[in-house]
């Protein structure tokens, strides 16, 4: 494709929009000067870009930044912003003075990236390749379950497709056809230091994003009516378009345009003047841009609670099943959304999937692309479960961080976590997971035991708050609990106990169970041991581990299928830190390098087996076998 497109704009329009844009990169260089931070170069290369969009193409209400009907813009860019909050000013969202004095400072809502702190900021950004991920959950929700018009349109930078989560997206765009979803690659050829891997190889870029199903228009990023050609084809294309537009870092200021070594550098203040003065000075335009048509009014899910399935005392249950199991009960309600790494028959995913096929999204091998995924459509108000093996959710763990800082609410599932899982060897063993998920902002952690409880922490993720996440078991254990026993999040079960108690063994999932054969093992030599289970390892009982240490004399057993670090134990000692009674506690982890054998040579080859326990304990008492 050339970079040439009809004329379809008036000369009034054109200069109409050239006064926008320079007005925007005024105010980048104005604000980020002001702060003495910022990135004003890559706000430069993409202004055009963004004054045509904003006065043409975004169709959005900035009074109701909450309308379904809006479009949505997300800066995948995002240290792009002192161009993003030019743009919030253009449109009358915030005032010439929250942008120019308050821009990176103490205590303002103008970040130095994006976040939701602002009602236009769909999701935070600036680690680089997560925009555009996010913005195909969001296009799924609209295409797949909204059925709403709205456009998805992504500023993407150029350094940000060496990211190998740019291209999880763009094919997933191109699988699923997504003909509301745009991104914009700002190609101004340099990135941090230096020129980036494929500078202005623009015919590249295009051959690649091709490959991926995507529809990719080669524009001159500066050309105002390119620009807005291109912008209006992709709003009426059939499936995902790229628009690659070939611009200059720095664009509009002499003394730096197309320079290298100005990437993240405010302009001193006499150079910002001259600047200034070059782009013709301050201006205070007004942009009204397209509106869109009105949406439906929404329809609030069903209240009822879910008929949670049910189990006998005894029954060997993996918690894996239990969790598929929910999931198709609590997918009675329309948020409900389910998403997979291609191991929905193992996760047990797949049992929602099979009940509600249009809800449930294959996301294949791309756990980056997962929880993206599962961001974005919780953008839409949806309620999104992601599933994977616990240890391949550290590949997006990055994005589970940011998922965190957007103050997003998804629910995450790790299976296959520990040494429990047997012959398959460490490759497949979650083992640091609980430490990863403890660490995210505002997260909730929980490790059910049983079915029952399993079961039951499902229903409650639903509605929860932030990024929650449930370690399932592979192997099947009995079932505990009762079916209608409660498990609230924070709390946790005393499930062995007397007044005679001597020692008091916690465990979480699998540890629960070896936790329990070991105080039948104990109560054989006539030593009272009481058995924790702390399903709840973000928010943690400390009540309960309270009253363990004062009615045993502070000896705890802490067993766990992780290794020690940032784990059960960390959690346990963490809360009794500031406890004024003497606390011992033995803490038993995996603490070697695992290899393949059955689940039951694993954990006591780990040290986390019944034996295991059993000698802890004695050793808390001064005995010995």
């Amino acid at each position: 494709m050339t970079m040439e497109a009809a004329r379809t704009l008036r000369d009034e329009e054109i200069h109409q929009l050239g006064e926008l844009a320079a007005q925007l990169r005024v105010d980048a260089i104005r604000c980020s000067t002001r702060a003495g931070s910022g990135h004003p170069t890559s706000s430069l290369s993409a202004a055009d870009l963004l004054a045509v969009l904003i006065s043409r193409h975004l169709r959005y209400d900035w009074a109701d930044p909450d309308s379904p009907a809006n479009d949505h813009l997300i800066f995948s860019k995002g240290h792009a912003s002192p161009l993003l909050y030019a743009v919030f000013k253009a449109v009358g969202a915030i005032t010439d003075q929250e942008l120019v004095d308050t821009y990176r400072a103490f205590g303002s809502r103008l970040q130095g990236h994006p976040t939701p702190a602002l009602p236009w900021v769909d999701v935070a950004t600036g680690s680089l390749g997560q925009g555009l991920p996010v913005g195909v959950g969001i296009a799924l929700a609209g295409q797949y379950l909204d059925h709403l018009p709205f456009h998805v349109w992504v500023l993407c930078g150029d350094s940000e497709t060496a990211e190998g989560s740019i291209w999880e997206a763009l094919d997933k765009a191109g699988h699923y056809g997504l003909r509301n979803l745009t991104a914009v690659v700002d190609v101004n050829r340099f990135g941090q230091r230096g020129t980036t891997e494929l500078e202005w190889d623009l015919d590249t870029y295009r051959r690649r994003m091709e490959a991926f199903g995507c529809q990719a228009i080669v524009i001159d990023g500066h050309d105002l009516v390119a620009v807005d050609d291109a912008l209006r084809r992709a709003r009426q294309a059939t499936g995902p378009t790229v628009l690659l537009a070939r611009t200059l870092k720095g664009k509009g200021v002499p003394e730096i345009e197309n320079k290298p070594d100005w990437h993240g550098k405010p302009l001193k203040a006499d150079l910002a003047e001259r600047a200034v003065s070059a782009l013709g000075g301050t201006r205070q335009i007004r942009v009204t841009g397209p509106r869109p048509e009105p949406a439906p009014p929404a329809t609030a899910p069903a209240a009822e609670p879910p008929d949670l399935p049910r189990y006998d005392r005894g029954a060997k249950v993996p918690t894996r099943n239990a969790y598929g199991d929910a999931l198709r009960a609590v997918g009675r309600r329309p948020d409900v959304v389910v998403l997979d790494g291609e191991v929905s028959d193992s996760t047990r995913a797949d049992r929602f999937a099979g009940a509600y096929p249009d809800r449930f999204f294959e996301m294949f091998i791309s756990e980056q692309q997962l929880v993206a995924a599962a961001v974005g459509l919780q953008v839409r108000g949806y309620r999104p479960f992601a599933s994977t093996f616990a240890a391949f959710l550290s590949r997006a763990y990055d994005f589970i961080r940011m998922a965190g800082i957007s103050q997003a609410d998804i629910a995450l599932s790790g299976s296959h976590a520990g040494v429990e899982i047997g012959a398959d060897g460490p490759s497949q063993m979650g083992l640091e997971d609980l430490a990863a998920m403890r660490a995210v902002h505002g997260s909730t952690v929980l490790y059910p035991s049983d079915a029952v409880s399993c079961a039951a922490l499902v229903a409650q993720m639903v509605d929860r708050k932030g990024i929650n996440y449930l370690r399932t078991t592979r192997g099947g254990y009995p079932v505990l609990y009762d079916n209608d026993d409660a498990f609230p999040v924070g709390g946790s079960k005393l499930l062995r106990g007397g007044d005679d108690d001597r020692v008091a063994l916690i465990g979480a999932g699998v540890t629960v169970h070896n936790s329990l054969a070991a105080a039948d093992e104990l109560a054989r030599e006539g030593i009272g041991a009481r058995v924790i289970d702390l399903y709840s390892v973000k928010p943690l009982d400390r009540d309960r581990l309270v009253d363990a240490v004062r009615d045993t004399g502070g000896r705890l057993v802490v067993v766990e299928d992780h290794y020690p670090e940032g784990g059960l134990g960390s959690a346990v000692l963490e809360a009794l830190a500031d406890l004024p009674e003497p606390v011992r506690v033995a803490h038993l982890a995996v603490g070697g390098l695992p290899t393949s054998g059955t689940p039951t040579e694993l954990m006591d080859q780990a040290g986390i087996g019944t034996g295991a326990i059993v000698a802890a304990a004695r050793a808390l008492l001064g005995k010995t076998g």
